[in-house]
């Protein structure tokens, strides 16, 4: 478990109000390493998978990023790459909230945003749901720098967008179930099966995490394990393929997917999963995950 004094976690609480966006990269992600994490990052020569996220987040700047984080952009990638048919239907994209023509969308559907995460908006019912409410939560989610917040590289060139997308029923309940594969330089790592509503709190949701032959890895992150034996999804197989498929050529990356009716669909891509500030237990996972991380060579010698 990390071990922060007084001091860094008032600082990380600073971090998370962006009272630090105006400070340079490389400053911002070291202190807020230190300030998250409870020590000091070794960037000079990164060995423990946090360490590794901080180093890609800093030097890892590849163009190709900003179309694979961008939530609208990244379905036409998935498109060409695998099939449309494995791609959550767009309703629509606009440029502000006031553009959303809600006469035209179906009694259900999902709001998002492009450039950001946690901006996710679910409508089961068009004929009570609160447009206001939606508007000031977009608004504030479109008018944020999500880069200057985060520092995380792959966001610093998507453009800010609202899209709405086609309800996927399976979702948003206690029991739902995604499935996220981290994978590295197009080899899944692992894959874990996230049980419950996304972004809700600690309690209430697990994460179990497997190999990509489906044998369990003992760990867990923030989100409990399940304590539940499960049965290797029918699907395993295909969402690993689709996975290694998509991540060729990234050093670290995760796929999220989702299971509908036994279909596939692809959620988004994770470059820097917790921000990269992960609390592993058992700890020794840290290091054991980031022997999984090959760092680009030609920025190796970076301090």
């Amino acid at each position: 478990m990390i071990e922060r004094n007084s001091i860094q976690k008032k600082v990380a609480r600073l971090f998370h109000k962006g009272h630090f966006d105006w400070l340079p990269a490389e400053i911002f992600i070291r202190i807020q390493y230190w300030a998250r994490m409870g020590k000091k990052a070794n960037l000079s020569n990164p060995k423990l998978f946090t360490e590794k996220l901080a180093w890609l987040k800093l030097y890892d700047h590849n163009p190709r990023y900003f179309l694979l984080a961008d939530k609208y952009e990244v379905k036409k990638y998935v498109s060409q790459t695998i099939g449309e048919e494995y791609v959550i239907p767009v309703l629509g994209v606009w440029n502000s909230f006031e553009d959303i023509d809600f006469n035209a969308l179906p009694k259900q559907f999902v709001l998002k945003c492009t450039h950001d995460s946690g901006s996710c908006i679910v409508c089961k019912d068009k004929g009570t749901f609160n447009i206001g409410a939606a508007r000031k939560r977009i608004t504030a989610s479109m008018s944020r720098n999500y880069y200057a917040r985060k520092k995380e590289y792959a966001y610093k060139g998507v453009k800010p967008r609202i899209i709405a997308e086609k309800y996927i029923s399976s979702l948003g309940h206690p029991d739902s179930i995604e499935y996220k594969f981290t994978c590295f330089d197009g080899v899944v790592g692992f894959g874990t099966i996230c049980r419950g509503i996304a972004h809700s709190t600690l309690d209430v949701r697990t994460n179990d995490t497997y190999d990509k032959d489906f044998n369990f890895m003992a760990w867990h992150a923030y989100y409990n394990n399940s304590g539940i034996k499960w049965e290797k999804p029918e699907q395993w197989d295909r969402m690993v393929e689709f996975s290694e498929r998509l991540s060729k050529g990234i050093p670290q990356i995760r796929v999220d997917w989702y299971v509908s009716d036994k279909k596939i669909y692809f959620g988004e891509f994770t470059f820097y999963t917790w921000g990269g500030h992960i609390d592993f237990e058992p700890e020794e996972w840290n290091a054991k995950l980031g022997n999984y991380i090959v760092l680009p060579q030609k920025h190796k010698e970076r301090p």
